[in-house]
């Protein structure tokens, strides 16, 4: 599948199939997580795959959103900050946060190709999650990710926005990108 398709197809799905994924493709997934960019080299996410029904369940609970506990899989992202922080002190922070964004959508990206389907879930309560899976406490949950087979076929999906309201050229605000004065010689 060409990328354009697969970033125009993926969306949040919330009612799964009965049937359970091969993990083994789940593991690809992660895999290329490994390929976002990253400050200073420095690898901080860290990913749990959860397939113990019971645990589904006390997350979906956490998450107060029932649907989680129909997934057959929930990956939870993490991110353990400690060396980008020290390599950059306050801005380490805003690095982990973006480099786990870059990483969460290659990973996003690869469950659509696999014809897999998840919904990014970032409310949560963070205390209650770290307890269930024995996460430290210096360590940051970005989100979580029920995994299985979307229940219904997709429909068409709609434009979300239109490139006009998002785009300006040479400051904020602009939305005409003037020609380049031309230079006769």
């Amino acid at each position: 599948m060409k990328l354009n398709n697969i970033i125009r197809l993926r969306r949040s799905v919330r009612k799964f199939k009965n049937k359970k994924p091969n993990w083994r493709d789940i593991l690809e997934c992660i895999d290329v997580a490994r390929y976002a960019p990253m400050a200073g080299n420095n690898f901080s996410l860290k990913f749990i795959l959860v397939d113990d029904s019971e645990k589904i369940a006390q997350l979906a609970n956490a998450a107060q959103q029932s649907f989680i506990a129909k997934a057959k899989y929930v990956v939870v992202v993490c991110t353990n900050p400690s060396r980008t922080v020290n390599s950059y002190e306050k801005r380490g922070e805003i690095y982990c946060r973006q480099q786990a964004g870059a990483a969460i959508q290659n990973f996003l990206l690869k469950i659509e190709e696999k014809g897999l389907s998840t919904c990014w879930v970032g409310a949560f309560v963070n205390n209650k999650v770290k307890e269930i899976l024995e996460i430290p406490k210096d360590i940051n949950i970005e989100a979580l990710f029920p995994i299985g087979y979307e229940f219904k076929k997709p429909g068409t999906r709609k434009m979300k926005i239109d490139m006009d309201r998002i785009l300006y050229f040479n400051r904020y605000g602009n939305k005409k990108m003037k020609s380049p004065k031309r230079i006769d010689a």
